[in-house]
């Protein structure tokens, strides 16, 4: 059975306390393309939309890469994913507890979590590294 890797979502998230969640289309970033049936994923609720930040886990259940538009030379991958709960989150992780971790170089889970989601504030899929994954599995 192939190994399965941890991914977070930032992404407008109506009703952070749904069962299920589909994204569709949505951008990916840092490897994000790869997510897959049975992968990890953290659910993020974008603050530029009003969210609050980390407020879920649960698992990739579809996966589906959104074929590319024609004629256009250079697209952001995307791909659509529904997302079953497993967790609600217990303790606030947002862009006010990130933003101080900037020294991209150090190596924290934190940092990681603050370059790839807030440097550039576009809502995406990225695929996150193992040390990343279990700080973020404390928050649960």
């Amino acid at each position: 059975m192939p190994e399965r890797s941890s991914y977070a979502i930032k992404a407008e998230i109506a009703d952070t306390r749904a069962g299920t969640w589909t994204f569709a289309a949505h951008k990916t970033m840092y490897d994000g393309k790869r997510i897959a049936v049975g992968d990890v994923i953290y659910l993020f609720a974008s603050e530029n939309e009003g969210g609050a930040g980390l407020v879920a886990c649960g698992v990739v259940t579809s996966a589906e890469a959104t074929p590319r538009k024609p004629g256009i030379e250079w697209q952001t991958p995307r791909v659509s994913i529904t997302v079953k709960r497993n967790a609600l989150v217990k303790r606030r992780l947002g862009r006010a507890e990130l933003k101080p971790f900037a020294d991209w170089d150090d190596g924290r889970p934190e940092t990681e979590l603050n370059f790839k989601f807030y440097r550039q504030a576009t809502n995406k899929i990225v695929r996150l590294g193992d040390t990343a994954a279990s700080f973020l599995d404390t928050f649960f």
